[in-house]
């Protein structure tokens, strides 16, 4: 028992697990995952280029069958699974892999699109040319050997490459606490970039950047943006992004295409080419009809075929937003430096390559000289022993043993054993008068070489010279043009950059389809027109809402239920006015039950002191009016943000941009019609619910807002059964919110229920559409300017069981207007009437108003 207990060593069980997990992960960090700076590669890669290239497989050289290489690697070098070697071998040997191959592999070495290698049996491989460059001099004691790990052999701690692998190639790893991920670059750039620190090593990131410009991938493809790359070479991190390359056709038919040539690095082309079909069919991009790989042995084609209405910019960028066809490069510039992981700079990935030059050349000088002096001194005694050949002849004949002869050799003729032992072996031949010219021509060309070597050693710009030299020689045989474009400055793909900048009509149906149609489309009619068909819609549904906007424009859209979402004007899908677009809750992420009841338009939601001196005014329907700052609303998130605080039986109606300076008017269902100044409004979060704009009565609601700093303009008030007419804004008298208000229109069973209210000039349009998806464009010059009380006119003629849904402004100058055919021009002037309200009914409605006024006063504020 107690022998026992001796055996037992106690010991913490937190500091062994510290102990041990530091030891694993630093055999991982070492032994596996991270890349030596000076040759970049790992210890499986050097071992199976050391491997091949001591069983004689160099670029000259047969083919060998891959699972010899494998088994000879495993046998010698590295003890592990036969698949970490093999596939190891196989990345090296993908020309979508690494940028320069350093193994030559013939047979299945898989695609880029995952597709897995052939098995070992059935695959060849050899070194590359340029591998021959990673293993030159390693026989010349340029680098240090450690013992293999049966200790039966040597291999080398690192390859005494003339190549700066680390950077041409790059690497990835996933260590313990820590990952590298280092790109490729071009092989040209990156040995004038060491040149340039070679000639200069003071020589600033700014112009080393100016040399190196960039990664450059082995699949190609395009770096958008700049900035990433500056980070990654002066910080050892950033991120690079990379597009697909592409370009345009069309097919015989006249489809539009999207031809994707390169792709970004590290990108499975086929799950690529499935995502877009997913996208497609379920609805998330628009216009692609299908997409086909057409790609060989050639290269890369990618076929996108378009609808013939697409538009193949916005398809594109989408193609870029929801694939990997746009992808981001981490820059991690993680390696072994002396043991020791270390990130490191683009300088520090130069400087720390052209040491390890520096040393290889160093040490195999010293080997050279070591060799020359051996040899010169082994010349030196055949020069002796021809000097005194007859004797020296004579005295091997008279030794009765070779141990004889070179003791009588070193004694009479003062030579060394390593001389006596050179002459004894020397053949006949030697002993010819051309051989012994040719042994002191030898002897003398030696000298100097061996004067050279030592000039090298005590030189160091004699050394810096011969690193150039070298590689240049390299640039020479192997450097190649960039493979990947650059473009400095993200922007220059602004999506926008696709699009004039010009109007277009947005319309959304009652059930919530949206598009945009090009606004010359839509021709302008005289009023009374009976319009032309402008949309189709489903059964049941109607055109609710059309709006004009600037296709470069922010929307913001808002909710009945006080919510609000921004999208791009390009952003939605295009049609003609006989399409009904696509649903809503495709393009926003609204719930199935809300309804978009408004928009505005934003040229620049960065621009400070623009949203900070703009505010967005809301009202309800309801009656409730409230104000925020624009700066509120400059950062909305995809699945929205809060607008408005709303009780459960109101909700939001229409929202309007305004500078501060502006009055609000709101009118009512029945007819009634509040003017008073923004001011009388106190700006509020968005999480606030407003003040009282007008006080309604019975079941009357409010059916819209007019915001106008220029009281000349006019009101233009549309009743649903096509009654309108206009009148001057400052003939509504200004009170303060929260009164009744004074009447706009004579609603009566002909004029059917106000509907709408526009403030308008001369250069304005209107755009006026019914529940049944009729559209009349009419200038507002033909309507003429009326007293407040009036009825109105008639703006168009209604089918039977229709009503106006709609009514738009088009603003001053949208499109040139035009005339219809005349067939278009089918009102009748006899159906225009005008009804005057009588002096005696203006001032009772009048004193009524002032009497609600004075009592408005009294009134609290509403809560927020």
């Amino acid at each position: 028992m107690s022998e026992t207990n001796e055996r037992i060593i106690q010991v913490n069980i937190d500091e062994q697990m510290r102990s041990a997990y530091i030891d694993y992960s630093m055999s991982v960090i070492v032994s596996r995952a991270l890349p030596d700076v000076r040759d970049g590669l790992k210890p499986v890669q050097r071992r199976v280029l050391f491997g091949m290239n001591e069983i004689g497989l160099h670029y000259n050289k047969q083919h060998r069958k891959s699972a010899r290489i494998v088994g000879d690697v495993l046998g010698k070098f590295h003890p592990h699974g036969d698949s970490s070697v093999y596939l190891a071998m196989v990345r090296m040997a993908q020309p979508w892999s690494l940028r320069y191959n350093l193994v030559d592999g013939q047979g299945n070495f898989g695609s880029m699109d995952d597709d897995g290698p052939a098995a070992m049996r059935y695959t060849e491989a050899r070194l590359t040319k340029i591998s021959d460059y990673l293993l030159s001099d390693i026989d010349k004691n340029t680098v240090d050997f450690q013992p293999n790990f049966d200790e039966t052999m040597e291999e080398p701690t690192v390859l005494p490459t003339r190549v700066p692998n680390l950077l041409i190639n790059g690497t990835t790893g996933i260590a313990v606490g820590m990952a590298t991920n280092m790109p490729p670059h071009n092989l040209t750039d990156t040995i004038n970039a060491i040149i340039a620190y070679i000639d200069d090593n003071n020589i600033d990131d700014d112009k080393l950047i100016e040399i190196i410009k960039a990664p450059d991938f082995p699949t190609g493809g395009t770096i958008y943006g700049y900035q990433g790359v500056i980070n990654a070479y002066k910080t050892g991190k950033g991120r690079v992004v990379i597009r697909a390359k592409h370009k345009f056709e069309e097919t015989a038919s006249g489809k539009p295409k999207i031809i994707f040539t390169e792709i970004p690095y590290m990108v499975n082309k086929a799950n690529e080419i499935a995502k877009i079909g997913e996208l497609a069919n379920s609805g998330k991009i628009d216009g692609i009809v299908y997409a086909n790989d057409e790609s060989d042995r050639n290269g890369i084609r990618v076929v996108i075929t378009l609808s013939r209405d697409a538009n193949p910019n916005v398809v594109l960028n989408k193609i870029f937003k929801y694939t990997q066809f746009q992808t981001s490069f981490s820059v991690n510039n993680i390696a072994l430096v002396k043991g020791r992981p270390q990130l490191l700079t683009l300088r520090d990935l130069i400087s720390n390559f052209v040491e390890h030059r520096m040393d290889v050349i160093i040490r195999r000088t010293k080997f050279e000289l070591e060799k020359a002096e051996k040899d010169a001194h082994i010349l030196e005694g055949y020069l002796i022993a021809l000097d005194h050949l007859d004797e020296i002849i004579a005295l091997i004949r008279n030794s009765k043993d070779p141990e004889e002869a070179k003791i009588g050799l070193m004694t009479n003729y003062n030579l060394s054993d390593l001389q006596s032992a050179a002459i004894l072996k020397m053949q006949l031949q030697r002993l010819t008068g051309m051989e012994r010219d040719k042994i002191k021509r030898d002897y003398e060309e030696l000298m100097k070489f061996i004067t050279y070597l030592k000039e090298i050693l005590a030189d160091e710009n004699l050394r810096l010279k011969i690193i150039k030299e070298e590689l240049e020689e390299v640039r020479d045989k192997f450097g190649d043009e960039r493979r990947t474009d650059i473009v400095l400055e993200a922007h220059e793909f602004n999506p926008e950059d696709f699009y004039a900048d010009e109007d277009v009509v947005i319309t959304i149906s009652n059930l919530g389809y949206m598009k945009r149609t090009a606004l010359s489309e839509y021709k302008s009619q005289n009023r009374g027109g009976k319009g032309v068909r402008g949309v189709a819609t489903r059964d049941q549904d109607f055109i609710r809402y059309i709006y004009i906007a600037s296709m470069h424009n922010t929307l913001l859209l808002f909710s009945d239920k006080g919510k609000c979402y921004s999208l791009k004007v390009y952003e939605l899908p295009e049609g003609g006015k006989n399409t009904k677009g696509r649903h809503i809750q495709n393009l926003l992420r609204v719930d199935a039950d809300e309804k978009i009841i408004g928009y505005l338009n934003v040229k620049n939601l960065n621009d400070e002191e623009y949203i900070n001196s703009h505010y967005i005014v809301m009202a309800t329907k309801q009656g409730l009016v409230k104000k925020t700052l624009l700066s509120k609303y400059a950062n909305v998130r995809a699945n929205g943000i809060i607008a408005f605080k709303k009780n459960e039986d109101d909700q939001l109606l229409t929202v309007k941009l305004t500078d501060g300076e502006n009055f609000i008017i709101v009118s009512t269902n029945n007819g009634k019609t509040v003017k008073f100044h923004e001011s009388h409004v106190r700006a509020t979060g968005r999480n606030s619910m407003g003040v009282r704009g007008i006080s309604l009565s019975g079941d009357d609601h409010v059916i819209g807002m007019v915001c106008t700093s220029n009281q000349d303009e006019h009101l233009l008030v549309v009743a649903e059964k096509g009654i309108g007419k206009r009148s001057v804004i400052s003939d509504y008298r200004t009170t303060n919110r929260g009164a009744k208000g004074v009447k706009t229109m004579k609603v009566s069973e002909k004029t059917g229920k106000v509907v709408a209210i526009k403030d308008v000039t001369d250069d304005d349009d209107l755009m006026i559409m019914t529940q049944k998806g009729i559209t009349i464009r009419l200038a507002v010059s033909d309507l003429r300017v009326m007293a407040r009380a009036t009825q109105g006119v008639k703006l168009i003629n209604l089918g039977k069981n229709d009503a106006i849904a709609s009514v738009a402004k088009i603003k001053d100058g949208a499109i040139q207007r035009q005339q219809e055919e005349s067939e278009t021009h089918l009102y009748d002037e006899n159906e225009d009437f005008e009804v005057e309200v009588n002096e005696e009914e203006t001032d009772k409605e009048n004193n009524n108003n002032q009497t609600e006024n004075n009592q408005e006063k009294q009134d609290t504020e509403d809560k927020e």
